[in-house]
């Protein structure tokens, strides 16, 4: 099998698994110190108001606050940021200030935001056009990066305007932290992949479809003149390891209704439309590490994860420790 990196997504919503019905954060620091321990690469942190059972969900950059003070090696990161929550400047100082008290390792994840119920139930701007949307993000890394990289920053845009913005102190990290874009939208998504990140990221799909995508991202990569090998090639998605098939069958029908019961309200064409039991890495430890190997092969290099076993660490170590090492 060929290297790829691993990842822990930090279960911040009730219900993350069929065995995680309340938020527990002490469970939450006991799975993210065994983590590092361990040997994963990062911590991966939703940026969502309202999700999971009975809408409740910690707040992501809180809760990275949190973890990076208690974590020495693990890089922290948005997955992702909804770009309509907040002023990128205040992202900007937000960032840098993540990234200064983890000592650099902080990655940026955004998007261009997607759950109308969210925003609209807390007051914030919803845009029913994604191309909006998406221009509205480009903007928005124009001012984040401006921040990051120059003494007084500003930016004159059709959404966004900044007027000598200080952010000191800037991030450690140079010439800034990564940024991540996420999204599969192959017209105008992928374009901006292209244009702006330094990594991809995308919610779970086939490995056929994961490597369609790439070939999209590389032509517009081409015209818009940027090294392909630059980015970073990321995967969001579910596992579960486990060598009892009865187990695997209730996970199986509790994702069935997933999407409808952690996101009231979304639309069905934003639910995936295969099987979600054939979607996610679900099995016995050699299925599992079969179906990495197909994402590897599909071109992904870095897969950041959701343990439907939570807030067991089972399948946290079986994989760093029977799996992780091939890799």
């Amino acid at each position: 099998m060929g290297k790829i990196e691993i990842s822990f997504c930090v279960p911040v919503f009730a219900a993350a698994s069929p065995y995680y019905e309340a938020i527990d954060y002490p469970s939450i620091r006991a799975a993210v110190l065994e983590c590092e321990r361990l040997g994963y690469s990062s911590v991966w942190a939703p940026d969502h108001l309202i999700l999971g059972q009975g809408n409740s969900i910690l707040e992501g950059w809180t809760t990275l606050s949190a973890l990076a003070s208690i974590t020495e090696k693990m890089r922290l990161g948005t997955l992702v940021l909804c770009n309509a929550h907040r002023h990128p400047s205040l992202v900007a100082k937000m960032a840098a200030t993540l990234d200064v008290i983890s000592g650099g390792r902080f990655t940026c994840g955004i998007g261009a935001g997607w759950y109308e119920n969210e925003l609209v139930s807390y007051g914030l701007p919803w845009d029913k056009s994604a191309a909006l949307r998406i221009q509205k993000m480009e903007e928005a890394l124009e001012v984040i990066k401006r921040m990051w990289t120059q003494d007084r920053a500003s930016y004159e845009g059709r959404y966004y305007r900044i007027r000598e913005a200080v952010c000191e102190p800037k991030p450690l990290q140079k010439p800034h932290p990564p940024i991540w874009i996420g999204g599969g939208g192959e017209r105008l998504l992928l374009r901006t992949v292209a244009k702006y990140a330094d990594g991809w990221n995308i919610p779970a799909v086939t490995p056929e479809d994961y490597a369609h995508k790439l070939e999209v991202l590389e032509k517009h990569c081409l015209e818009v003149g940027r090294d392909f090998g630059e980015i970073e090639k990321t995967l969001e998605n579910r596992i579960l390891i486990s060598q009892d098939k009865n187990e695997i069958k209730r996970v199986v029908n509790w994702l069935e209704s997933f999407y409808v019961r952690i996101f009231p309200g979304i639309p069905a064409t934003l639910r995936p439309h295969e099987k979600l039991g054939e979607l996610y890495i679900l099995g016995n430890l050699e299925e599992c590490t079969q179906k990495i190997g197909e994402y590897v092969d599909a071109g992904v290099e870095h897969l950041t994860l959701y343990f439907l076993d939570f807030p067991s660490l089972k399948s946290v170590r079986l994989l760093a420790e029977e799996v992780m090492p091939s890799l």
